[in-house]
């Protein structure tokens, strides 16, 4: 099984956290369209003909496209590529792109599930973000699209924003809830170089919150949506059971997938490629038959540090056996080595011959994922 990722890379504005590959540039929709549609039948062969079972449609801000745009992009998957009859296929969205004619233009598409970003329902920090909803129109939003009948909707959140207290932050996950939403992504603000909302920090006019604060919020959020009969599945994903991210879980698992559209990753289980950054070089190079790419072979090495750091981050942990058969008895007992001590520690555990994170653990995953990488 495999999945396909298309990037859609228009914004109607920029929020000021992101460092995602977009533009701005909506008078560009029916040549970017083109030029992806031309990718897909392209890269036909690039999954073998593995069934695909998943496909995502993610941005930039994929609700700025219009019917025609879907039907044009469904049209040449289905042509090229043997898609399941039960295949995830996601739609991200802003929710105030959702308005009762556009969901009910969705439901005509073979789109089963949404996901929608949120962020906050705190008015003060969605105007900082400049998120273009406001926290009514997105309770609204969610609203409409169950009454259309999706039942599979992802909300995303962020914590750590500027000005976030534990108790707005209860408050955002109390609102959240009440929705019933199936499936929560939440994640911690990242200040990433060259953006507005970097900036800002450098000429002090937003602080970071402290280590103690985002250590207190996660804890929170852990246990409100636990409590609530949510599975934390991955660091940053909880679920109803039985609605995990499929295609997201596709990267944690070591599935292929391949990725269309500019800065978009691919996987052939072998090698990484990943397409140019550049609206204008990417639909030069697909319209000239020469697509603007790089590739990356992979050794024993990388596929073991690949391996480390997308399996410990799942509730499925890194099954020992696969370790061992896949990257022989070397890499095996070099990892148990640098776990040893965080298995003392109780930040690790082995379950049913898996090595798992627990719940100390999960806090600090990035440093102990980094303790037992590969390095030359």
């Amino acid at each position: 099984m495999a999945g396909i990722y298309l990037h859609i890379p228009f914004c109607k504005r920029r929020c000021i956290y992101c460092d995602f590959f977009s533009t701005t540039q909506s008078e560009r929709k029916a040549e970017y369209v083109r030029a992806l549609c031309r990718e897909l039948e392209m890269r036909k062969e690039y999954l073998d003909k593995e069934p695909i079972e998943t496909i995502y449609l993610g941005g930039g801000t994929p609700s700025q496209l219009e019917k025609k745009d879907f039907e044009d992009i469904f049209s040449y998957i289905y042509k090229a590529y043997p898609v399941t009859s039960d295949a995830e296929i996601t739609l991200e969205a802003n929710p105030d792109d959702l308005t009762p004619e556009y969901i009910a233009m969705l439901r005509t598409l073979p789109f089963n599930r949404l996901s929608m970003g949120i962020q906050t329902f705190q008015e003060p920090i969605l105007k900082l973000l400049q998120r273009r909803h406001t926290a009514r129109q997105a309770i609204e939003a969610f609203q409409e699209c169950r009454k259309a009948g999706f039942q599979n909707i992802s909300i995303d959140l962020m914590y750590g924003l500027p000005g976030e207290t534990s108790a707005s932050w209860e408050q955002d996950l109390t609102q959240a809830l009440s929705l019933h939403p199936e499936h929560i992504s939440a994640y911690h603000l990242i200040y990433e170089e060259g953006t507005a909302l970097w900036k800002l920090r450098e000429q002090h006019k937003v602080e970071e919150v402290d280590e103690d604060l985002s250590v207190s919020l996660f804890s929170a959020l852990i246990d409100r949506l636990t409590t609530a009969g949510y599975d934390h599945y991955e660091i940053s994903n909880f679920c109803l059971p039985g609605f995990h991210s499929r295609h997201n879980s596709s990267y944690w698992t070591g599935k292929k997938y391949l990725g269309c559209g500019p800065s978009a990753h691919s996987y052939d289980g072998i090698s990484r490629q990943w397409n140019i950054a550049s609206l204008d070089k990417y639909i030069a190079g697909i319209t000239n038959d020469s697509p603007a790419f790089e590739i990356e072979e992979l050794d024993l090495y990388t596929r073991y540090n690949d391996f480390i750091i997308t399996s410990i981050r799942t509730e499925w942990g890194m099954p020992l056996s696969r370790l061992r058969n896949e990257f022989g008895e070397k890499l095996y007992n070099y990892c148990l080595r640098m776990a040893n001590p965080h298995l003392k520690q109780g930040t690790l555990e082995i379950k049913e011959n898996t090595l798992k994170l627990t719940r100390k653990g999960i806090f600090i995953s990035d440093g102990i994922m980094s303790d037992m990488l590969w390095v030359e």
